[in-house]
């Protein structure tokens, strides 16, 4: 007799039940399996799992079940064959790079990175003999221009960290693909919810879960996301050998947070998209920029490739960086901090914290000015955040 077919549940049902493997106990809430390593029933059993010929566990920096099942869970979440969780983000991002590459090769980059993913690729890859050209992330031309014959990897992010630039992920994802390279997205800023970029054509996808997944301030994370052949080939042996893992109780806690992520989200970004739409012509703003408005000069791209919008507004305060500072310290509600994605609303002066070890010349490159902030919105009242805003613009 053949099996009934599993139902092809909805993401928010999935994003609550996918990956989740009950004990003999019967809990309700994923178990917490907060364990070093395993033992085996003999010295046979544990030969043939680790000659991989019998299923289970060994060491917990290698795989545990609580890891497994978040794994599973932000896979289904993003439309991909395997996941593999790290410690941090930026393990995620080092792990996936250095996981393509070896001396010899070259990799082109985004110009517009997060300063860290910048200094992996800029700074930390050249040292293994691993070129980097860094490129105008919205300019095909540079991308294929940019491309040499030891080219191997391209990386970027989109939405950009902090200017908000959108980068075509199908069309570099083409690019990447004549020349015989593969495709890393940074996709932190649009969420697995509102941007695919392994629909697009992306190789690999990568996230800090210490933002929106867990979106509560409570622990850092990172993800790889990829085909089976992919996470097998470039990230697992990588990870294995050399350590960057999760701890299976920060891995339990984003399992949770994957629990009331499209919630979350979605009130942050209706709370973006009013703050922005509010702010817009305010008179101390020289700029603003949000995905989710028609004036954002990449509108219609954002309209192919994205499903949703933001949850970050990038406000450019007039008056560079004395008056800026007076606008933040200003804020009541809203606290200045580093992070994003939280269910407080936060704001970050990238050219002094983020990106400060960056030349002034580099930092006008990726459109970062003395006045600009991001502004990453929670999930507070609106009217409250609007008029924590005013006032404080109204002081700077």
């Amino acid at each position: 007799m053949t099996p009934p077919k599993e139902p092809s549940f909805r993401l928010e049902t999935r994003l609550v039940h996918e990956g989740n493997q009950r004990t003999p106990f019967g809990e309700t809430s994923e178990a917490l399996f907060l364990t070093q390593g395993f033992v085996y029933e003999s010295a046979e059993s544990a030969e043939r799992r680790f000659l991989n010929e019998e299923p289970g566990y060994s060491y917990s920096r290698y795989s545990n079940p609580t890891i497994d099942a978040f794994e599973q869970r932000i896979a289904g979440l993003e439309g991909a064959e395997a996941a593999r969780a790290t410690a941090s983000g930026m393990a995620a991002v080092t792990a996936a790079m250095v996981g393509q590459v070896q001396a010899g090769d070259h990799v082109v980059a985004a110009r517009a990175l997060f300063g860290s993913c910048r200094w992996v690729v800029e700074d930390f890859l050249p040292r293994f003999g691993v070129g980097c050209t860094l490129v105008d992330g919205t300019n095909l031309s540079q991308w294929r221009e940019a491309v040499r014959p030891e080219t191997k990897a391209f990386l970027l992010e989109t939405p950009t960290n902090p200017s908000l630039e959108i980068v075509d992920i199908a069309a570099v994802a083409e690019i990447a693909h004549a020349a015989g390279a593969t495709l890393t997205v940074d996709n932190v800023f649009a969420t697995p919810l509102f941007q695919k970029p392994l629909a697009l054509g992306a190789d690999c996808v990568v996230y800090s879960a210490t933002k929106h997944i867990d979106g509560q301030g409570r622990c850092l994370g990172g993800v790889i996301l990829g085909s089976t052949e992919f996470i097998e080939t470039k990230v697992q042996q990588f990870l294995r050998m050399t350590g960057p893992s999760i701890s299976p109780f920060n891995a339990w806690v984003l399992l949770k947070g994957l629990e009331t992520l499209p919630l979350r989200v979605e009130r942050q970004t209706a709370n973006a998209g009013y703050l922005a739409d509010a702010l817009h012509d305010h008179p101390k703003l020289g700029r603003l920029t949000y995905p989710g408005r028609p004036d954002h000069p990449q509108a219609d791209l954002i309209r192919r490739q994205m499903s949703g919008a933001s949850t970050m507004i990038a406000l450019d305060v007039k008056g560079g960086k004395d008056d800026t500072f007076h606008f933040l310290n200003a804020l009541r509600l809203i606290r200045i901090s580093n992070n994003l994605g939280d269910a407080k609303s936060l704001v970050t002066h990238p050219a002094t914290t983020t990106h400060q070890r960056f030349t002034p010349e580099q930092r006008a490159e990726m459109g970062i000015t003395d006045g600009l902030v991001r502004l990453s919105v929670g999930l507070e009242h609106k009217d409250d955040l609007l008029e924590d805003l005013i006032q404080a613009l109204e002081r700077a």
